[in-house]
């Protein structure tokens, strides 16, 4: 039987850092003709390849997603074309028979019978709004990176005031390390004008810690790596303005997804939007995003045995985020139809797999908060806890039932 042909003029694109392939698949009663053409990467190049796609009336496209190459050729295309996106992984050739003008035409090939899983792409303006995120995420990274090279100068120096103070880059911490960089060598002058509030009840201990030994290039370090801190903060803070304004747009929906638990940031909330937008209609149901996410268990099954039931790879920018909120909701007793559910699957799974779950209870809250623009109901969770009306169980089924729930029994007075 012959696979159906869904697009009778379609065109598979092999994309390269300096050059694309084209391939233009035309199919007139079942018989399939090819036309390839080089197009280099140039903006005069994709231009060239948008013309050439027009006078032979494909607007059709699909292309793999290689690197960050593949953007440049997508942003051209976008506007003229329907594009498919696809996962290098579904387009792969075969091993012997791989050339620049054999890929293109594969592309092509599986394209035209339907066979090439898209890729989700949001709009413009949330791609954008994507790559400010994800750069602002690359920041606080990095900001985390150089705190702790000074928390291990100040330990190589024996400076231990990460043993008295909660937090080494707090108020007080800091006017003491700035003190001690004017002069290394000198450890003995008075700490208690730069100390504030709780601090002074810990001025012995904090005498102690600073008995240390800075040398010079350490000190020097330390002020090259103080002054990046403040150089990133101050970045950071600049990019933050710029996300704010683009996100305004997007208010009604941030709004929605500040009301679900554990989202009290609103730069978690825009990150949310960044990644998954807000039109759920491009997810047929809930399940299909967590699918996407990366919270649902991965297909590996061979003779009717299940190989592996991990979750899968995908999903890793907005997987870690959810597992964060999740972690951080299961631990707060305001919403107990979270942590019920939480203790309940981390008594037959596991911790791990419990903060999964949890994180794909977020994020179907979230899709049916964007979907129906209503904002979080804990009751619609609660529903699950409540118990049958008429269940009933003896006295002694009682006593047995809250002795292995660890209650100690006591006789009546």
């Amino acid at each position: 039987m012959a696979l159906k042909i869904v697009y009778p003029i379609c065109c598979g694109i092999d994309v390269h850092k300096t050059f694309v392939v084209a391939c233009i698949a035309s199919t007139n009663k079942g018989v399939t003709t090819y036309q390839s053409h080089r197009f280099s990467t140039y903006t005069k190049g994709l231009k060239e390849l948008l013309q050439w796609l027009s006078e032979n009336n494909c607007p059709d496209v699909c292309m793999e997603s290689t690197g960050k190459y593949w953007i440049p050729v997508f942003n051209v295309l976008e506007d003229s074309c329907n594009i498919t996106l696809a996962h290098p992984k579904y387009v792969k050739a075969i091993r012997g028979k791989k050339t620049d003008k054999k890929d293109a035409k594969w592309i092509a090939d599986l394209f035209k019978h339907d066979l090439i899983v898209g890729s989700f792409m949001p709009p413009l303006a949330v791609r954008q709004l994507r790559d400010l995120m994800r750069y602002r995420f690359k920041l606080t990274n990095f900001m985390s990176s150089e705190k702790n090279r000074l928390q291990n100068s100040l330990t190589v120096s024996n400076i231990q005031l990460g043993n008295v103070v909660s937090d080494t880059f707090g108020k007080s911490s800091m006017n003491i390390i700035n003190r001690l960089l004017v002069n290394p060598r000198d450890n003995s002058f008075d700490i208690e004008p730069l100390i504030h509030g709780s601090m002074k009840d810990k001025l012995p201990q904090l005498e102690l810690a600073i008995d240390g030994f800075i040398t010079p290039e350490q000190a020097e370090k330390i002020k090259v790596i103080k002054h990046h801190c403040e150089d990133l903060n101050s970045r950071k803070s600049e990019l933050e303005k710029i996300i704010l304004s683009l996100s305004e747009s997007y208010a009604e929906e941030t709004n929605l997804i500040l009301t679900v638990p554990s989202f009290k940031n609103i730069y978690t909330a825009i990150a949310v939007i960044s990644e998954i937008g807000v039109n759920m209609d491009v997810f047929p149901t809930a399940k299909h995003l967590c699918s996407w996410a990366g919270l649902t268990p991965t297909n590996n099954e061979s003779a009717g045995k299940k190989k592996s039931v991990r979750i899968s790879r995908a999903g890793c920018y907005i997987k870690p985020l959810l597992v964060q909120c999740a972690t951080a909701v299961v631990k707060s007793e305001k919403h107990p139809e979270i942590r019920n559910r939480y203790l309940k699957i981390k008594q037959r799974r596991g911790h791990k797999r419990a903060i999964i779950a949890i994180a794909r209870m977020l994020l179907t809250a979230i899709y049916n908060i964007l979907k129906k623009k209503e904002p979080y109901n804990a009751d619609l969770y609660r529903k699950a806890d409540v118990l049958p009306v008429n269940r009933e169980i003896t006295v002694e089924q009682a006593i047995l039932l809250a002795k292995s729930q660890g209650f100690r029994i006591l006789a009546a007075s």
